[in-house]
């Protein structure tokens, strides 16, 4: 399981190294291997151990070809889905496509989310963070019914 956030570094190379924390199980349960793609929904990334992606993959594959929203998100997550795997220290290599989509520059937020990473410029995480915030305090998300019995 990956949980918090993480400040790291976009290199010169355009490679993110992987806090220590996470390497271990990245390497020993997914043997280091990743797949990487664009968010649907905010401007961030999605990255996957292999395994978890292949699962999402198999939901994609019920997807139809004939339902413009269904092929909306089969070309956005599958058309830049990048095959990444974690080198000897821990590093991955972020294609263009994806750092630019993201607006990455050279800080960067690694925040783990159960079963993946999204990765996120580092202003951009403040701003989302400090908007998710305000909305909770202000009342103004939406109380789903599964947050209707979520308590802290």
């Amino acid at each position: 399981m990956f949980r918090g956030a993480s400040n790291i570094t976009l290199d010169s190379k355009n490679r993110i190294t992987i806090p220590t924390k996470y390497r271990e199980t990245l390497y020993a349960d997914y043997d280091g291997k990743m797949i990487c793609t664009l968010h649907t929904e905010n401007r961030c990334l999605l990255l996957y151990p292999l395994p978890e992606w292949e699962e999402l993959e198999l939901k994609l594959s019920r997807l139809s070809d004939m339902n413009k929203s269904e092929r909306a998100i089969k070309r956005i997550l599958l058309g830049n889905a990048t095959e990444c795997e974690l080198d000897k220290n821990g590093r991955l290599l972020l294609n263009g496509v994806l750092r630019q989509h993201a607006n990455l520059d050279k800080n960067v937020m690694l925040v783990g989310l159960f079963n993946k990473f999204e990765i996120w410029n580092e202003a951009d995480w403040q701003a989302e963070m400090q908007t998710g915030i305000t909305d909770i305090q202000s009342g103004e998300l939406e109380l789903t019914e599964r947050l209707q019995d979520f308590s802290l």
